[in-house]
């Protein structure tokens, strides 16, 4: 069975940091929102940083490793995939949620499964 996408709209394109991140609230959710100038992509994660549960992804500062781009957080420098999740940073943290993200007339929207909504 195929879950459908609710879209959040996030903010505008105007709105987002260029080469970085922000930080969208919704309900009891915070959601890092990273707009990759360079490549122009957009990435959504969730703002926590599982090694030490820290609101503070959308702090952090992007870049690539091997072409794979990705964040890392501001504490601990902990680095993560900004496609898929996947600690990047050689040690045994947890996998971070990604979350899709499409631009419409100027507006940046998040999808939201029914399973990343709880």
């Amino acid at each position: 069975m195929e879950l459908s996408t609710n879209w959040l709209a996030a903010c505008r394109i105007e709105d987002a940091a260029e080469n970085g991140g922000v930080c969208v609230k919704h309900e009891d959710q915070q959601i890092a929102l990273f707009y990759f100038k360079r490549r122009n992509e957009w990435y959504a994660t969730q703002n926590e940083c599982p090694h030490r549960k820290q609101m503070a992804l959308s702090r952090g500062m992007i870049g690539t490793m091997t072409g794979e781009p990705k964040i890392a957080c501001p504490f601990h420098k902990k680095t993560f995939s900004l496609s898929t999740g996947a600690c990047l940073s050689g040690d045994e943290c947890d996998r971070i949620k990604t979350y899709p993200v499409k631009v419409e007339n100027g507006t940046v929207y998040i999808g939201l499964h029914p399973q990343n909504q709880a």
